[in-house]
């Protein structure tokens, strides 16, 4: 049975109780719900702590295991819950919504730059996108402009979900060259800027937003650099 995944109903829920139902061969532990998010898509896995009858561990991180498992994972030689154990995980909520704040703009930036996306990166303080961008950027201010204008017209950020069959006939919903969304389940996760009637941005995404873009704050624009002939890597910051 897979691990239930609330941070996909509510990216804001900072605690919430769990049952402990599996060990891995590697130290980790497995819960039957989590609001802890696993490595993937760019962004980082949340960190916290689960504190349990007699002790509390650590959550130095948090991946994707099998069968849809989410394995937390603690420092090395941490005391684990035992199989079974109720448990209270409470994740470090304020870099989850840096990145958060951060993921939600990285969809913003592909909006001002409408072209492929060969990669992407999420971090606490700053992310990028690589872009199939033969051509340099004529004028950066203005690209940083344009960003932080989308982000002040606080604009609602909400999910719809489609099926594996919608997506196929929808290919142009798919920005990203390198990273295809998770296919298979039966159901692929839609995650939409503005509204229906005023749609900024529509695109497959299983990592955590923001509610509204106001929360991201003001955007600076970094370096932006050249990977290649085709590929340039455009970094952003939260300021």
């Amino acid at each position: 049975m897979s691990t239930e995944t609330l941070f996909l109903d509510d990216a804001y829920l900072k605690e919430a109780p769990a049952t402990v139902t599996a060990h891995t061969d590697r130290g980790g532990v497995v819960l039957d719900r989590s609001i802890f998010y696993a490595t993937g898509g760019g962004q980082p896995g949340d960190r916290g702590v689960l504190r349990f009858d007699g002790g509390e561990m650590e959550v130095a991180t948090t991946v994707k295991g099998d069968g849809g498992d989410i394995v937390l994972v603690p420092p090395e030689g941490a005391a684990l819950p035992p199989v079974g154990a109720e448990v209270m995980q409470v994740i470090d909520w304020d870099m989850r919504h840096r990145h958060m704040r951060i993921h939600t703009a990285l969809h913003l930036l592909s909006v001002v730059i409408p072209l492929p996306v060969t990669g992407g990166q999420i971090g606490p303080e700053k992310g990028r996108l690589d872009f199939n961008m033969p051509d340099p950027i004529e004028d950066k201010q203005a690209l940083e402009d344009a960003l932080n204008a989308l982000i002040a017209r606080d604009l609602e950020v909400t999910q719809d979900w489609i099926t594996d069959a919608e997506l196929a006939a929808n290919p142009g919903l798919v920005k990203t060259m390198s990273v295809q969304p998770p296919k298979g389940a039966g159901r692929v996760r839609l995650i939409r800027i503005g509204t229906e009637d005023e749609q900024i941005d529509l695109q497959p995404c299983g990592g955590t937003h923001v509610a509204r873009t106001i929360e991201i704050g003001m955007i600076r624009l970094g370096k932006v650099e050249k990977k290649s002939r085709l590929n340039r890597r455009v970094n952003i910051h939260l300021t």
